[in-house]
């Protein structure tokens, strides 16, 4: 029979004091049997839970959240002239945020708009030299046909005249001719009316002898006498008409030379008109000619497309006035800011980063070898490091196409004889099911993602 002996009591030293253990008791023992089972219990049934999560999550706390920011930038070279928002500052989609002088944008647009009205002026003013043209032309034809007739007219007014003057002029030939032939006959009378009266003289000069010799009677004498006297006014009468004949012979002659002068006139005449008429048809051919209001025209449809041309320049000043004014293009918050007033500011420089209120999302770096059964659409459990003890969800929104080092400046390239295999990681981007307005999401905060994948 076995001897018991009772324990010896276990001392502990602790610092000065002196502890004396005593022997477990019967009821102690069994309550840290339960409570040892209870733990066991408790780590077999979070163990399960853990490890049935693992099973159907991929986890990784490579990640953090992200947003589409956006530069603010010029698109003008400029001096700032005012900002109005500061860093951190929430803004709304459209809100002003930095001024830049407009003077001379301004100047511009004035001259822009001046240029419209002129090119506006211009165009109306071709197209009225169109119309007035095109009715200049139409009352020159209607002149020029009626100078044409006019010419016509006159070359048959001319050519009558010139036949009546050629009538005329052989009327006149005849009666210079009767006038020549009756000078002739006049002429021709002269000398025997001069014999006659010679005989006459030497008659009267006989029968005075004889009748102061007593011979013949007194009666005889008046007798001789009064033939004496008649045959010098038969002598007289034909001079006086052998003179008129000549005359009439000058008369007939300057008539002829005046009608051959007035047929010259009449055929001169008839080239004048000729002329008249020429002209006429050369100014009808010149008023009627298409190419008049077609050039018009021309002038009119590019001063049409000056309007074109200089509406397209008042767009352009007006859109270069509108560019003195950078507004925020989203609602949201003032990043970063990069510009001060009196700065001039270059075309496509960032003055301000403006962080969306709305839309941010998660970019998780995801090992390769988790991707196996990832795709779009699954549930996720979100953490925010910020916000301990506080979950979000989420889902995968889309799986980078390529690796990480893929997108760096200068790739990798693993040459064959001194590879060494990484994991890479592939960039995933997961969204928030309805976030809390309570916790606010910043870009930059750090997450831990787990996608559902079973």
């Amino acid at each position: 029979m076995a001897t018991t002996h009772p324990q010896t009591p276990v001392v502990a030293l602790d610092g000065a004091d002196l502890v004396v253990e005593r022997p477990a008791s019967p009821g102690r023992r069994t309550l840290l049997i339960v409570a040892a089972a209870i733990v066991a219990v408790v780590v077999l049934f979070f163990g399960i839970r853990y490890l049935a999560y693992a099973t159907t999550h991929q986890t990784t706390d490579d990640a953090q959240i992200d947003a589409d920011q956006i530069d603010a930038t010029s698109k003008i070279a400029e001096r700032v002239s005012r900002i109005l928002v500061d860093t951190n500052q929430p803004v709304k989609r459209g809100q002003l945020l930095i001024q830049l002088d407009d003077r001379d944008e301004r100047e511009r647009l004035l001259q822009a708009q001046a240029n419209v009205r002129v090119a506006d002026a211009q165009a109306q003013a071709a197209e009225s030299n169109v119309t007035l043209t095109r009715d200049t032309q139409l009352a020159q034809n209607e002149e020029g046909s009626g100078q044409i007739a006019q010419a016509q007219a006159g070359i048959s007014s001319a050519d009558a005249s010139a036949q009546s003057a050629r009538d005329q002029i052989a009327a006149a030939q005849a009666a210079l001719d009767a006038a020549r032939a009756d000078l002739q006959a006049a002429q021709a009378a002269v000398p025997g009316a001069y014999q006659a009266m010679l005989k006459a003289q030497a008659d009267l000069r006989r029968t005075q002898s004889l009748v102061g010799t007593g011979d013949l009677p007194q009666a005889q004498l008046d007798a001789a006498r009064a033939a004496y006297q008649s045959a010098v006014s038969a002598y007289q009468q034909a001079q006086a008409n052998a003179s008129a004949a000549a005359a009439n012979v000058g008369q007939e002659q300057q008539k002829l030379v005046a009608q051959r002068s007035s047929a010259g006139s009449s055929a001169a005449q008839i080239g004048v008109q000729l002329g008249t008429l020429v002209t006429a048809q050369g100014k009808l051919a010149e008023s009627s000619t298409p190419s008049r209001v077609s050039a018009q025209q021309a002038q009119a449809n590019a001063a049409t497309a000056q309007i074109g041309a200089s509406t397209a320049l008042l767009k352009t000043a007006q859109d270069q006035l509108s560019y003195t004014q950078i507004r925020s293009p989203i609602d949201g918050y003032v990043g970063a800011k990069n510009v001060e007033v009196g700065r001039t500011v270059q075309p496509g420089e960032s003055l301000m980063t403006i962080i969306p209120s709305s839309g941010v999302y998660i970019t998780a770096n995801y090992k390769e070898t988790q991707l196996g059964n990832m795709h779009p659409g699954q549930l996720v459990d979100i953490g925010v490091d910020a916000y301990k003890g506080v979950k979000f969800q989420g889902h995968v929104e889309t799986i980078a196409p390529a690796s990480q080092n893929k997108f760096s400046l200068v790739p990798p390239q693993n040459a064959t004889g001194n590879f060494v295999k990484v994991t890479q990681r592939v960039p995933v981007r997961i969204v928030f099911d309805n976030p809390d307005p309570k916790y606010p999401l910043r870009p930059g905060m750090s997450v831990e993602a787990s996608v559902k994948v079973k």
